[in-house]
């Protein structure tokens, strides 16, 4: 990419999940990350301080909802796009942010990868310019916004399972074995091994050995925050 940069404020509550989507923005090239925000008073005040292009928005703010927020300010003037990061899923949320100037949903948990593609796409989008030549190229770019179909996930994983045990690694402060994801999920041990490992390949996991117990030490699994 050439020219100035893309301007982002992260808005997210957790400031261990703010860290890590600066961190994100910061390594996809044409991006940098100008602030950060844990509730919507602060992102409007950084926003009267600092020009931004887009908001990577966390819907659930304590203070105000995102969508709600994204109103008051496109009222006070403000036009910076807005990515939204979050965990709800309820489309009627989806249908009112397209009106506010939400580009992009990122569901949370999520990659760097995937929060990558969003921001290379939305940077494709943000570049073209000109007077479009007819409808195929007007189609063209605002295909640039929409993600490819989700990934395939490894053979003998399905979508549901995978969701019940990224639910139980993340509720769970501590870790969990492979065994106690298996006893809280209801799979079996080694069928919970795969769902971790392939967790820990997808960046959202790290393990490490657990101790203090009698023979070969088991693999504990624990949830990357802001993942």
């Amino acid at each position: 990419m050439t020219g100035q940069p893309i301007r982002v404020l992260v808005v997210e509550d957790d400031p261990v999940a703010a860290d890590a989507h600066v961190m994100y923005v910061g390594r996809v090239p044409g991006f940098v990350a100008v602030g950060k925000a844990h509730t919507g008073a602060e992102a409007r005040r950084a926003l009267d301080r600092t020009p931004v292009d887009l908001l990577l928005l966390d819907l659930h703010l304590p203070d105000v909802h995102g969508l709600q927020l994204a109103r008051t300010l496109r009222a006070a003037g403000h036009h910076a796009d807005v990515i939204a990061v979050t965990s709800a899923r309820d489309l009627a949320v989806v249908r009112e942010g397209v009106s506010l100037g939400v580009v992009q949903y990122v569901l949370k948990p999520f990659t760097f990868a995937t929060l990558r593609d969003r921001l290379v796409r939305y940077a494709e989008f943000r570049a073209a310019a000109g007077e479009a030549s007819g409808q195929d190229e007007v189609d063209r770019a605002l295909a640039t916004l929409r993600a490819p179909g989700p990934a395939a996930l490894p053979k003998g994983l399905s979508g549901p399972t995978l969701e019940r045990v990224s639910t139980a690694l993340r509720d769970a402060s501590d870790g969990l074995t492979a065994t106690g994801v298996a006893e809280a999920v209801g799979i079996s041990r080694i069928t919970a091994r795969r769902y971790l490992e392939h967790l820990v390949d997808a960046g959202c996991a790290a393990r490490r050995p657990q101790y203090g117990t009698v023979g070969r030490p088991e693999l504990q699994y624990r949830w990357v925050p802001g993942t």
